[in-house]
């Protein structure tokens, strides 16, 4: 999931929309102090927030750009003389979130298409994204002890808890959230996810609807109903979702492979291997880089019998994606069925030494 979080928010969403107007839940804290205080205080206070609102502005403008690192550079030096500002705090929780995406972008364009769907990240990127995870989640809580957060800030909060995959942390102020702001598809679509990972289905369900109340046919959203529907076992409900989603995002200039491979293991697992070709003949011309599709499509021909397609996906899956074990395994089980023992015994070792390698510590990249 953490990868599907740079999928689905996109360029800096968040830190466009915390640039745009400061956190407001907090106004009825002040208004109720200045009405308490002499009318000369409550103006010099207007005046201090109005100051350092101009203060602020550099640093709102690099963020509404995308440059974070100017974005972060001004707003840490606003807050050096200003510790005490809500909103600087807040703002930069925001950025430090928003740098972490930026990674997760970057990483993708240089690793490709693979990348959302791979198990692991490397540690260095694992450092970084907790590191900024938690020091945004520092700077979100000093801005509390100023003013009350918003349902934005308690959004930034709940996906950083979801980045350092504290699921039940997440779920709490991901659904804290929504009760301010109930009208925000993204923080009910987080909120799905972090259920389903959770692997509360019904609830989760509940939470993909509301999403998709705000934002109908969004395939996303679908696909995750999908998903959950699957998880609770409830096949027929899942292959309708799953074809909801296919269905919807023809209409869509960005497409994903998701419904299209989830519904094709649905019918896999199932052993409906000829029910699941022609959705994953699909995936496969439409995303031909996506390791994931060959992967499955080699499955479905091997189930088949079909064990000469079958090797030249796996060996186009294990070709995209080197790294990944069990691909090495299926392409071994498929080499043995074909009598080519040499070959097999070199991916089963390869395999091995793999698996043996992903023992170690790493990062796990949850995306689905």
């Amino acid at each position: 999931m953490l990868a599907s979080i740079v999928h689905v928010l996109g360029a800096p969403a968040m830190a466009r929309a915390a640039a745009a107007s400061p956190s407001k839940s907090g106004s009825s804290r002040q208004q109720t102090s200045y009405g308490s205080s002499s009318a000369a205080a409550g103006r010099a206070a207007k005046q201090t927030e109005t100051a350092q609102a101009s203060e602020l502005a550099e640093a709102k403008s690099f963020l509404q750009k995308g440059l974070l690192a100017e974005a972060e550079k001004a707003t840490r030096q606003f807050l050096y003389s200003h510790a005490d500002s809500a909103e600087g705090h807040y703002i930069l929780g925001h950025i430090l979130f928003d740098e972490v995406r930026e990674k997760y972008v970057g990483e993708e364009k240089k690793e490709g298409e693979n990348f959302r769907y791979s198990d692991t990240v490397d540690n260095p990127l694992v450092t970084m994204r907790d590191a900024k995870a938690r020091e945004s989640l520092a700077e979100l809580s000093a801005g509390a002890r100023y003013r009350a957060p918003g349902a934005l800030d308690l959004k930034i909060v709940g996906l950083d808890y979801l980045l350092l995959k504290d699921l039940p942390s997440a779920e709490k102020w991901l659904t804290a959230s929504t009760t301010l702001n109930p009208k925000d598809e993204q923080t009910w679509f987080y909120l799905g996810r972090t259920k389903y990972s959770q692997t509360k289905y019904s609830s989760a369900i509940e939470a993909f609807q509301h999403c998709l109340k705000l934002d109908p046919r969004n395939p996303t959203a679908e696909y995750n109903v999908g998903l959950s529907f699957e998880g609770l076992n409830q096949n027929d409900e899942a292959i309708q979702a799953y074809q909801n989603a296919i269905a919807w995002q023809e209409q869509n200039e960005t497409k994903s492979p998701d419904s299209l491979v989830g519904l094709a293991r649905l019918y896999l697992r199932q052993n409906q291997p000829e029910n699941a070709l022609p959705y994953l003949l699909q995936a496969v011309a439409a995303f031909p880089e996506l390791s994931l599709a060959h992967e499955e499509l080699g499955k479905a021909f091997s189930v088949l019998r079909r064990l000469h397609e079958a090797q030249e996906q796996l060996e186009k899956a294990v070709q995209l994606s080197p790294q990944k074990a069990p691909l090495r395994c299926l392409l071994g089980q498929v080499y043995q069925q074909e009598k080519m023992t040499a070959k097999a015994q070199s991916e089963f070792e390869r395999c091995t030494a793999l698996r043996t390698s992903e023992s170690q510590p790493a990062g796990v990249n949850q995306t689905h």
